[in-house]
């Protein structure tokens, strides 16, 4: 079956994170992503963090499936000359590289364009490039603090917290790809490529902006509240048995919201708590709000986060368990949805990690493992560009490219 991407093809300069959760996700849409890494090392995500020693690090295995890797020295002139060729067969160019440095090699839009009208050129930039702060470098947790997500985490009183999860870095990867999806709608019309351009604070401020909306009314800034909404009761996070680090559940059952409310009291205490009709009161709910969360909070003590998932997502009450790494990899749900998947790693064997998670019902996704370095050079090399293997031993031999 063709996939959704199949025949367009990217030349993949991204590294660590944000620049391949973009090219990533188009690769298991079907794009060709050719990964162009340097002869040595190739991506510093590969290594940076391994447990293996001479080994691709799990980080990198998680942000790189699906993917050709090929080698290829930027820095020599036959490097540049062979990247052109491949600019030549593609239809976008993906980058991340620190401020500046694709200038540096000569590999502007304006250097691709001219070998590629049609090429589509995507960066993905901590503060972009161009505005007061665009020669600033930046990691998730900075895009994060300065895009507004750090300063709504966290509670009163305490410092803002970095929360866990990488918006900084993969959500402005997905947001680089629909714009990249843009790009090549808009060339079917125009014949012609653009610069997509996404930095990473904007896309923070992107994630963060219903947090910020009340600003034009208020014009303050919204202090932090922890897990809590506006004081109500059955909005918070609850412990549940066996009281470990993780055992609690998130609930989003307000008394303003009497569908979803008044089926959480009935699962606590049934119809008679229920029909009491102070709970249908929701000014007195939330003037009573801590006793009420304690109500709740002894319930959910004596069950597992899931019995308390379970009763309550039955009962129509919106509800989500704490799960952790071990809780997500075991996940029946996840499986069946080829969330949670085993491919095999040419050196670490059997290997874990999340699918893709957008589901197309006529191509879906055959996640496929990250590949070794330079794996499949030659293939690429020879495949499109129909190089031979006189001109390959002598781009071995100039140390262009390395050995797969």
């Amino acid at each position: 079956m063709s996939k959704a991407l199949e025949g367009i093809r990217i030349v993949d300069l991204t590294q660590f994170e944000a620049g391949t959760s973009c090219t990533e996700i188009l690769a298991w849409l079907g794009a060709d992503v050719i990964k162009v890494e340097e002869p040595t090392k190739g991506d510093p995500g590969r290594y940076g963090n391994t447990d293996i020693q001479g080994v691709d690090s799990g980080y990198f295995i998680n942000l790189n499936a699906n993917k050709r890797s090929i080698t290829l020295d930027l820095k020599q002139q036959r490097g540049k000359e062979v990247f052109f060729e491949l600019v030549k067969q593609g239809d976008v160019v993906a980058e991340n590289l620190a401020p500046g440095t694709l200038e540096r090699l000569g590999l502007s839009y304006d250097a691709l364009s001219a070998v590629n009208p049609k090429i589509v050129l995507a960066r993905v930039k901590g503060f972009g490039t161009y505005g007061p702060y665009a020669k600033y470098k930046s990691f998730d947790m900075i895009a994060q603090a300065a895009g507004g997500s750090m300063a709504v985490t966290g509670w009163p009183g305490d410092p803002p917290t970095h929360p866990g999860s990488t918006i900084g870095d993969t959500g402005t990867g997905i947001h680089a790809a629909l714009g990249i999806m843009a790009a090549l709608w808009q060339r079917q019309s125009t014949g012609k490529g653009q610069v997509v351009e996404v930095a990473m604070q904007d896309a923070v401020v992107n994630f963060t902006r219903v947090a910020m909306c009340n600003f034009n009314e208020t014009h303050k800034a919204r202090p932090r509240s922890g897990n809590s909404v506006s004081g109500m009761p059955g909005t918070s996070t609850y412990r549940c048995k066996p009281g470990g680090p993780d055992d609690y559940v998130y609930l989003a059952a307000g008394p303003r919201r009497p569908n979803l409310w008044l089926p959480l009291i009935r699962a606590i205490g049934g119809d008679e708590l229920a029909g009491d009709p102070r709970y249908s009161d929701s000014d007195w709910c939330v003037e009573n709000a801590a006793t009420l969360d304690e109500m709740i909070e002894t319930w959910t003590m004596e069950r597992t986060k899931y019995e308390v998932f379970h009763i309550l997502g039955e009962a129509g009450v919106p509800c989500g368990p704490t799960l952790n790494a071990e809780d997500i990899y075991s996940d029946p749900h996840l499986a069946e949805r080829d969330m949670i998947m085993t491919l095999e790693h040419p050196k670490r064997g059997p290997f874990m990690m999340p699918g893709c998670p957008i589901k197309l019902s006529d191509s879906p996704a055959e996640p496929r493992i990250a590949p070794l370095l330079g794996e499949h050079t030659e293939e690429v090399l020879s495949g499109i560009l129909g190089f031979g293997e006189k001109e390959l031993a002598e781009l071995h031999e100039q140390q262009v490219i390395g050995r797969s």
